[in-house]
């Protein structure tokens, strides 16, 4: 049986499969995409959010510890020289301001401090050196003199005390000396803020780009410079104090950006989210709907899977079936299974091979009574009815000494001997594309070209001398071992003769047969009755002749003149066809002459000189 490329099974996994993907495939997109969408917005309006909470946050603190700074350092002016004030003061205010470390006004004019006062409770606490103050105020000496010109800094103080501090820098007019009021404080209490378990991170950097608060201290104690983020960048080419963009980093990782501008020493607060980390939450859905979309695929594929089954082994053994009524086996045994179109399809083939049966069966019983060819063409309705013109060659054969024959033997041997010999026969017409007319007697009347032909004339008559040339080779066959009354030696004679006749349903109402009529046919009976006086056994007439000669070896025999026929007509012995190397006895190993051929089938040399010709069945005379 014949596999087929794609199964019913395969085409409905498809299809289901293209559904599947295509309905969920599109619903998961576009929730994606308008959930993705509504996160997007959602995680900026949260940074830019969070990140004005933070500005406002570090604005206050920085506003409020230079607020307090600057009421100590005034106070301390009041009160002039009063050492003891002076000192009750700035003990109150430590207390009050335990973040402020120290809090000192540098002379530009002098290059020294004119003022210095340190919290020592907050460097005993964090374990600080307050040397370090002279360290902070040389590596920022270039700051401190800008400041005391009258620039406002804030400063990271974490790589000098090595904890995160910051100082403000701001000028200072006192006495009419240009001092600059420099301000140290922990920024701990900010770090903690902008260090809280959120996903955002906030830092805090100064003009110069550098990080003052971070909730990374190992970044702002080494010093870490921002000056070239593109959020930075781009806060330094705008004058608007706040903004919130997206932007990728030089790594190619896209962050969503909010910054604000601080009031206080060109600071500014910037917060940023990874946009993977705010797509996470999509992207984790998404991959939830692809494994569920692939979990119902897979069961919509098994489920179709076992329902295709219930189609495709019905349709195999309806494809099966269809091999066996094609090979000629009608009767086949199908049962339908279901009550659906399948069902119903396999009774009707059921029923169809039953119809196909006995349509055979008929056509067999038929083509017994009339040729094979007639009974197709007649079982397909491609039988004309009424009579056409056709150019055909017809054959008739006889066996000799016929009636003496039977009378020897029993009727049953009669017609046993008959079969025999007929089936031969017919099996050389029917093997050269002829049709077997109608059996006269112990006589075969055939035809080639009608119903159908072999393509031409030419090709029907070179058809019909093969198979007088194969009857030759069988009746050798069929004579072996013969011999004697019951089993006598068999002879024939095969007349041909090529021309125009009437084909066509010829009969009455009751019954018709297929046959053909004309003059040509009465000239074919009469050539099959010269081959006895003649001494041959297929005799053609010329009108075949001319139509074959290039094929066959013949010897031309006497001209005879035929009732019905006022000129004498030529008749040809076939001797051999030598391009037929598939028939016995014949092609280039076979008889050159007649006389070989006489000798082969034992007929005697005829002696035309004492044929008689008055006889009048004969129908024939012989010119000398």
């Amino acid at each position: 049986m014949k596999k087929v490329k794609f199964s019913i099974g395969l085409k409905l996994v498809c299809i289901i499969t293209a559904l599947v993907l295509i309905s969920l495939g599109s619903v998961t997109y576009f929730v994606s995409y308008f959930v993705g969408d509504d996160t997007k917005r959602t995680a900026e309006e949260n940074n830019h959010t969070l990140n004005l909470r933070s500005a406002a946050s570090v604005e206050n603190e920085l506003t409020t510890i230079r607020a307090n700074s600057f009421l100590l350092l005034d106070m301390l002016s009041s009160a002039g020289n009063n050492s003891a004030i002076s000192r009750q003061t700035t003990t109150f205010f430590f207390e009050r301001n335990p973040e402020t470390a120290a809090i000192f006004l540098y002379n530009v004019q002098t290059n020294q401090n004119d003022r210095t006062l340190i919290n020592n409770r907050f460097f005993m606490s964090n374990e600080l050196d307050e040397g370090l103050l002279a360290t902070f105020q040389e590596v920022n000496k270039e700051e401190i003199q800008r400041s005391a010109r009258g620039e406002v800094f804030v400063l990271s103080g974490a790589s000098v005390f090595g904890m995160p501090i910051l100082a403000l820098l701001y000028p200072w007019q006192e006495s009419g000396l240009q001092q600059a009021a420099v301000v140290l404080f922990s920024a701990e209490s900010l770090t903690e803020v902008f260090g809280t378990g959120s996903v955002n991170e906030s830092f805090v950097v100064n003009h110069d780009g550098y990080v003052l608060i971070h909730s990374d201290f190992d970044l702002i104690n080494a010093g870490a410079n921002y000056s070239d983020m593109p959020i930075i960048q781009e806060m330094r080419a705008n004058n608007d104090t706040n903004r919130q963009l997206v932007f990728t980093d030089e790594s190619e990782q896209e962050y969503y950006g909010a910054y604000s501008k601080l009031s206080i020493g060109d600071c500014c607060v910037v917060t940023t989210i990874k946009s993977s980390l705010v797509m996470q939450p999509v992207y984790d859905t998404l991959r939830r709907n692809i494994y569920l979309m692939a979990a119902v695929l897979m069961l919509a594929i098994l489920f179709i899977y076992f329902f295709s089954k219930t189609i495709s082994t019905p349709v195999k053994k309806l494809a099966a079936a269809s091999d066996q009524i094609e090979q000629g086996n009608y009767e086949v045994s199908l049962k339908a299974k279901t009550s659906d179109e399948i069902g119903l399809l396999t009774e009707r083939f059921v029923s169809m091979g039953k119809g196909l049966a006995e349509r055979e069966r008929l056509k067999d019983s038929f083509g017994r009574f009339v040729n094979k060819e007639i009974a197709e063409l007649a079982a397909r309705g491609e039988l004309a009815m009424g009579g056409e013109n056709k150019e055909v060659t017809i054959f008739f054969s006889d066996i000799r000494s016929f009636t003496a024959i039977s009378e020897k033997l029993e009727p049953y041997e009669v017609v046993e001997f008959l079969n025999d010999y007929m089936t031969r026969m017919v099996e050389c017409v029917n093997n050269t594309n002829g049709v077997v007319d109608k059996f006269i007697g112990d006589a075969v009347m055939a035809v080639w070209g009608a119903p159908v032909s072999a393509g031409s004339p030419e090709q029907d008559a070179l058809n019909c001398v093969r198979s007088c040339l194969m009857m030759r080779a069988a009746l050798r066959e069929f004579n072996i071992g013969r011999g004697g009354d019951k089993k006598p030696i068999i002879k024939i004679g095969c007349g041909v003769n090529t021309g125009p006749v009437i084909a066509g349903q010829i009969g009455s109402t009751k019954r018709m047969e297929y046959t053909v009529i004309g003059d040509a046919v009465n000239f074919a009976s009469r050539t099959e009755a010269l081959n006895k006086p003649l001494g041959t056994d297929i005799l053609i007439t010329e009108n075949t002749y001319e139509l074959i000669k290039e094929h066959v070896i013949v010897e031309q025999m006497p001209s005879v003149t035929v009732k019905g026929k006022e000129k004498p007509v030529n008749m040809y012995a076939v001797v051999n066809m030598p391009q037929a190397t598939d028939i016995p006895g014949a092609g280039p190993d076979g008889p050159k002459t007649m006389a070989e051929v006489r000798e082969l089938l034992g007929i005697p040399t005829p002696d035309y000189a004492r044929v008689n010709l008055d006889e009048e069945e004969k129908k024939y005379k012989i010119q000398g």
